[in-house]
């Protein structure tokens, strides 16, 4: 049986003059939930659907389950799953007939097809409303079941882009509830998010994309630890003086301005220092002899926002500038 790993080498693809992918490189390892952390028109959809066969990369290559996405896209099919942004579900069946009608599109016998779409029904807390009309379930319910239907055929990879988009906060939980059983059971899943909180969570392993290429990549531990230390948060009180405080905080800690994040929207600022709680201290008096009045003032281990902001100097839910409009498509590859 060929590696049912995910393979990708300078993968390049271009809508007209807007280059949205530029050598792209990452690999998933067979068993493993790799994460594409980046904001709206990264590039991350683009991979997935380049993936999933849905678009023909205009350059490099890419292979998933041992068969190259471009040379042998129905082998490719036959090994994968996909959950995009929008659960592609028939809101005029029932959540049973479904999972059956994936089953039966892809060829499997109808006794095999009721068998395991009962099973997933069961496993994802479905089987109460296994024969009511979907139209009726929740936002919830309806990526559950999509992704259920993702699963029917026990594809080697998963792809989910962007699974818990539109979700509530407990509904949220409860489908990271399903992908972490699915990451525990061994699965291959790629996994797209703009939620920084949902690939700490779920990520084994986390490519950055911004722009159309890699920009880092490591566990959330190794991500964080490009930041160093520990991260000094500040609100002023006056918006207006937020350069004077990252000015004054820069001196204090012996900082380049370019490491600290500054907001002046929010009259926020985000300081990487190493001197521990002393660093409390030590910023009230730098602030207060500037004369600025601090609202808020804290200490944290860094986060997977401060690891995108020191690397790109933008927030990850801030859209690439110069994307086109995306076209969402709600379909999977053809069986």
């Amino acid at each position: 049986m060929p590696d049912s790993g995910v393979v990708v080498d300078g993968l390049v693809k271009r809508f007209g003059s807007f280059v949205a992918l530029h050598g792209v490189d990452f690999v998933v390892p067979e068993g493993r939930l790799v994460g594409l952390l980046g904001p709206n028109g990264a590039g991350k959809t683009t991979i997935i659907r380049i993936l999933s066969t849905l678009l023909r990369p205009d350059g490099g290559r890419a292979s998933v389950a041992g068969y190259d996405v471009v040379a042998q896209p129905q082998q490719v099919r036959a090994a994968i799953g996909l959950t995009g942004q929008f659960a592609a579900v028939d809101e005029d069946l029932t959540g049973r007939e479904n999972l059956v009608l994936v089953g039966r599109l892809g060829r499997m016998p109808k006794a095999a097809a009721d068998a395991r779409a009962a099973e997933l029904l069961d496993a994802f807390d479905l089987a109460d409303a296994a024969d009511r009309v979907v139209r009726g379930y929740s936002g919830g319910m309806r990526r559950r079941l999509d992704l259920g239907a993702s699963l029917i055929a026990s594809p080697d990879v998963l792809f989910l882009d962007e699974p818990t988009t539109g979700l509530d906060p407990r509904s949220r939980l409860r489908l990271w509830d399903v992908i972490t059983g699915l990451r525990d059971e061994g699965k291959t899943i790629v996994l797209t998010t703009q939620y920084m909180e949902e690939a700490d969570h779920l990520a084994e392993q986390i490519s950055v994309i911004d722009g159309g290429g890699i920009i880092a990549e490591g566990t959330a531990d190794q991500l964080k630890d490009k930041v160093g230390g520990d991260v000094l948060h500040l609100q002023v009180r006056d918006r207006a003086r937020a350069p004077d405080a990252a000015g004054a905080l820069a001196r204090a800690f012996s900082v380049p301005q370019p490491e600290i994040i500054t907001d002046l929207e929010l009259g926020t600022i985000l300081v990487p220092v190493q001197s521990g709680a002393s660093a409390l201290v030590d910023a009230v008096r730098a602030l207060d002899a500037e004369g600025v009045e601090v609202k808020d003032l804290g200490l944290r281990r860094p986060s997977l926002d401060d690891v995108f902001l020191s690397l790109t100097g933008h927030l990850a839910e801030e859209a690439r500038p110069d994307a086109p409009e995306p076209r969402l498509g709600r379909g999977r590859p053809r069986l």
